[in-house]
């Protein structure tokens, strides 16, 4: 048997702590709601080259222009595996950001260095995972939404308590926190660093999606409205609505760059 590529840091606990534009196409049938029982990415890839850690520097940009970047990558925790599929940028003067609420013990982390978790609850039941982007004390995250299994999927359906292997498995937020086995004690994990939760290079996707993020309707109206959900073009692997994904938006209005 072939040795796999990604190996398992057995490191589980949490530490203590430019502007790219891809060019997008129309979603096929499965990303519009279609069929959702395409097989799953191979979870065991022959050995050819360890991925490597995205540096602390790659996180250090506005979150809208890290939020696309993520697409592709690799979030490792021990023998699990996940590409990230689907994200939300989150920005300083974001009124749908957890940083306008300022610096309290549960945002703290988002207005840390770029490259660090921010996990919170959500509603007091789901594990939200996020990544802190830009510089200290701008405050502003990407949602990771969903993601694709690459290892351990074994490990990912029971966390889940569920045994498939279709989108459902990892197609959402709170699904993605879950299969990875995170708590909020995670929040401020450094994700450059070796060990525990990391973020590691992947495939750059070719195409991508854009839309208006999900969930937000207490924001202001054209932050309810900003493009700023990012997702795999021809990927089952997305949350709901698939609907509002779209190749014809631009990915920057002018508002939204102060």
């Amino acid at each position: 048997m072939s040795k796999p590529l990604i190996r398992s840091n057995k490191t589980s606990r949490p530490s203590s702590n430019r502007n790219h534009r891809k060019k997008a196409v129309p979603p096929p049938s499965s990303v519009d709601g279609g069929d959702d029982s395409a097989s799953v990415p191979p979870r065991i890839i022959p050995a050819a080259s360890e991925p490597a850690l995205l540096p602390r520097e790659f996180f250090q940009v506005d979150a809208l222009d890290l939020a696309p970047r993520l697409l592709g990558k690799l979030l490792r925790r021990d023998d699990v595996v996940l590409r990230i599929t689907e994200v939300e940028a989150y920005r300083p003067n974001d009124t749908a950001c957890h940083g306008r609420f300022g610096i309290t013990a549960r945002t703290a982390p988002v207005f840390g260095p770029g490259g660090h978790a921010y996990v919170y609850l959500c509603y007091g039941l789901h594990t939200m995972l996020n990544v802190v982007a830009d510089k200290v004390g701008v405050g502003a995250a990407v949602l990771i939404r969903s993601c694709a299994p690459v290892n351990g999927l074994e490990v990912i359906q029971q966390r889940r308590g569920q045994k498939t292997e279709k989108p459902v498995l990892l197609a959402g937020p709170g699904k993605v926190a879950q299969a990875l086995g995170l708590s909020t004690a995670w929040s401020n994990h450094p994700l450059y660093s070796p060990g525990g939760l990391e973020v590691l290079y992947g495939p750059e996707p070719d195409q991508m999606l854009i839309g208006p993020r999900v969930g937000i309707n207490y924001a202001s109206p054209e932050h309810v409205t900003a493009p700023w959900r990012f997702a795999i073009a021809g990927s089952p692997w997305i949350s709901a609505p698939k609907s509002t994904l779209s190749p014809t938006q631009v990915l920057v209005n002018p508002l939204e760059r102060e």
